[in-house]
């Protein structure tokens, strides 16, 4: 899967950031660029892992593929 990533560096800050736009509130930073890429690496990762839920027992847990 493959996702689009804004890098960018602050001056002020000294460091790189980066987000992932398809992705609200995953974000990384690092002070090189190399660092911020593998720190989006492990968000999406994580922010993608499934959690666990409690249902009730009226519910139905199931999965969808999308693509």
């Amino acid at each position: 899967m493959r996702f689009r990533v804004v890098l960018e560096y602050d001056p002020e800050a000294e460091s790189y950031s980066a987000i992932c736009p398809e992705l609200p509130g995953c974000a990384s930073a690092g002070d090189t660029e190399e660092e911020a890429k593998r720190g989006i690496e492990e968000a999406i990762q994580l922010y993608l892992s499934p959690a666990e839920i409690e249902l009730s027992p009226a519910a139905k847990l199931v999965e969808v593929t999308v693509g």
